[in-house]
């Protein structure tokens, strides 16, 4: 007997969720993420001057949107893993910066949300390659 399409996405568990692995994977990478990049922001914002909270905020929720595009490219063309995440990772990059940049309470020049948006997702990335998450 074959189980229904939903059944088989959980595991055969009748009431659980469908796929519920790949969902706490990507609320456990998205909050590594976060933190990973709240804790650049912050040192940049200290560093540099600039207000905590607006590039915090903007930050947190640009990665929210971001990681999802992320897991969603991921999912669709995992048959080319690296290329489709680097690609996305580049693609990511620019997204995060430029929503960094257009944010006025943020106070940052395109070249300050450039570099901080690249600082932030290299970090990320490279804790990211050597967790087992």
């Amino acid at each position: 007997m074959r189980l229904p399409v939903h059944d088989r996405l959980a595991g055969g568990r009748l009431g659980s969720f469908p796929n519920s692995t790949a969902l706490q994977g990507l609320i456990s990478t998205l909050l590594i993420t976060i933190i990973v990049e709240s804790i650049i922001v912050l040192g940049y914002c200290i560093w540099s001057e600039k207000p905590v909270r607006p590039i915090l905020l903007t930050s947190i929720c640009a990665n929210i949107v971001t990681q999802s595009l992320l897991w969603g490219v991921l999912s669709v063309f995992f048959q080319h893993y690296i290329i489709a995440l680097l690609i996305t990772e580049a693609f990511i990059w620019v997204i995060e910066s430029l929503t960094l940049y257009f944010i006025p309470t943020n106070q940052l020049r395109c070249s300050e949300a450039m570099s901080l948006g690249l600082s932030m997702n290299l970090v990320s990335f490279a804790l990211g390659w050597f967790l087992p998450v």
